[in-house]
């Protein structure tokens, strides 16, 4: 195949092809160790796709320590060379990672965050890594873990999390908990451990060391060694995070096992024992429980204990016991149980938090302060990512909101004003589209659309009401497979990427959750 030509439909399809292999082989031997990786990582089809993938990436337009950006690659250097070249010192044992750049973000609470920028050609390499590695642990993962997984979401965990609280199930007693520094304080040696457990090709696992081992290169231009961590802003790092706090959701979910049916478990609570259910999103994970606050407050100990072999531990700041009616904030939504209105029913409500709220609207401030006078169609240009963004995030089936622009708009005078639309749009699945208007002398629509020189509307939501549906809907499915959906067909066993007999998807064999039974 040819290295020097831009990724392919082929390309996808044969890496498509050897994850469905990697994923099902995986799926019916749990304790198989996968040797000969390293030939599918310099696969040319491989890197060909990692490269598509940091190329559409828009940390693109950052360079690493080498002061080299994708843009430039493609420009001055070229595609095929720069592929070529990768791969041949790949193949010769002559590719060694550089440090990674660190770039200290701030956050909301004052403190900082480290991100870490590694080199384009750092970043090609960790993405077919990723692309080999992905679907061999997709398959050991459990359906409680959310964050940076194929197929799963944040709406997915908070989904999950009203399914339990609600009745007939009625977890009440919260565990919200917070990992300090999961990023920066992982094990090597545990994270290695946990690793070789699958994969027993040495090369790879050398490739993987070298990117933990690679070292920052600070603000201050010192070179600092990382014999802990995986430094956030890499592409290798979710997947190897994920890998190091599966001990925890192993633990919880032998624990869940342990319990047995339905009967059993209603047995357990006549006795007073607890029943308990984990719900992780990377390194933010809550525990919610059938019990008393005293259960809670051991299984947060049992929490850090499972943490402990891989170099983590709680944060005392951010981890708390608190009662589903007291309320908890989770990934941008707030989530408490409140007496519904007219009935007095208690019902379990999610909506935005407070902070979530203040941050959108104080986008849209400063977007529309006055003074700027810029025109209606630049205006609304910048608004609606905000807000498109902001609304696409929090439109699930179980938020109930509000959003409201904050101020009057101030834009230049001439603009043309359509009749004000009501009611406002309800959003249960996707916004109707609107016909183009456009809004002059302050706030006068729900929806903002302009006119624009090809007569295309700008979509903008002013205002979207959030339906709230009722407890018993079903969430949405999570945890498919995302090897099988599409996939042309499959070799057989004798080689990974070869094209022998087609013989079709295996179903994915990871444990689903199901929505109907009464945990």
């Amino acid at each position: 195949m040819n290295t020097g030509a831009p990724e392919t439909v082929d390309d996808r399809i044969r890496v498509l092809k050897i994850q469905a292999k990697l994923h099902r082989w995986s799926g019916e031997d749990a304790a198989r160790r996968f040797d000969d990786l390293f030939n599918l990582v310099v696969d040319p089809a491989v890197l060909a796709v990692a490269w598509a993938r940091v190329r559409g990436n828009r940390g693109a337009r950052t360079a690493g320590v080498d002061g080299m950006t994708a843009h430039y690659i493609e420009d001055v250097r070229g595609v095929g060379p720069f592929l070529t070249d990768l791969r041949a010192d790949l193949k010769a044992r002559r590719f060694t990672p550089l440090p990674v750049r660190e770039r200290m973000i701030p956050k909301s609470t004052g403190k900082l965050r480290r991100l870490g920028i590694p080199t384009v050609r750092d970043r090609v390499v960790q993405a077919a890594l990723k692309l080999v590695l992905e679907p061999i642990f997709e398959a050991d993962f459990q359906p409680c873990s959310h964050g940076f997984r194929p197929r799963h979401r944040a709406q997915d965990a908070i989904a999950e999390i009203h399914q339990l609280t609600t009745p007939p199930r009625n977890y009440t007693w919260v565990v919200d908990a917070d990992i300090e520094a999961c990023f920066d304080a992982i094990d090597h040696t545990a994270l290695l451990d946990r690793v070789r457990a699958r994969i027993a090709d040495k090369r790879v696992l050398a490739l993987v060391k070298a990117f933990c081992k690679a070292g920052i290169l600070t603000e201050a231009q010192a070179l600092q060694d990382s014999d802990t961590g995986t430094p956030q802003g890499g592409i290798l790092s979710p997947l190897l995070a994920n890998i190091a706090l599966s001990v925890l959701d192993d633990h919880f979910a032998a624990a869940w096992a342990a319990m047995g049916d339905f009967n059993a478990r209603h047995r357990r609570r006549r006795r007073g024992e607890a029943t308990y259910r984990l719900i992780r999103y990377a390194d933010d994970f809550v525990i919610v429980v059938h019990g008393t606050k005293a259960h809670a407050e051991t299984l947060r100990d049992q929490a850090a204990y499972a943490l402990a072999p891989m170099g983590l531990c709680l944060s005392a700041a951010k981890t708390k016991i608190c009662h589903i009616d007291e309320g908890f904030d989770f990934l941008g939504f707030c989530i408490q149980r409140q007496p519904k209105r007219g009935s007095g029913k208690l019902t379990v409500y999610t909506y935005p938090t407070k902070k979530a709220v203040h941050s959108v609207t104080g986008k849209v401030r400063a977007v529309t302060r006055q003074g700027l006078n810029l025109p209606l169609v630049l205006l609304l240009d910048r608004l609606a990512p905000i807000l498109r963004g902001w609304t696409n995030y929090f439109k699930t089936r179980r938020v109930q909101g509000d959003l409201r622009l904050p101020t009057p708009l101030h834009l230049a005078s001439g603009a043309v004003v359509d009749p004000p639309q009501t009611p406002p749009c309800e959003l249960e699945v996707d916004p109707t589209p609107l016909p183009a208007r456009v809004v002059a002398h302050g706030w006068q629509c729900d929806i903002v659309r302009p006119r624009q020189g090809d007569g295309q509307p700008l979509p903008l939501p002013g205002r979207h009401r959030i339906a709230m549906v009722s407890s018993q809907t079903q969430p949405s499915p999570i945890g498919m497979n995302p090897w099988r959906a599409g996939c042309p067909g499959t070799g057989t066993s004798g080689s990974v990427g070869g094209l022998g007999k087609r013989t079709g998807c295996k179903a994915d064999t990871a444990p689903q959750a199901d929505p109907t039974r009464n945990d």
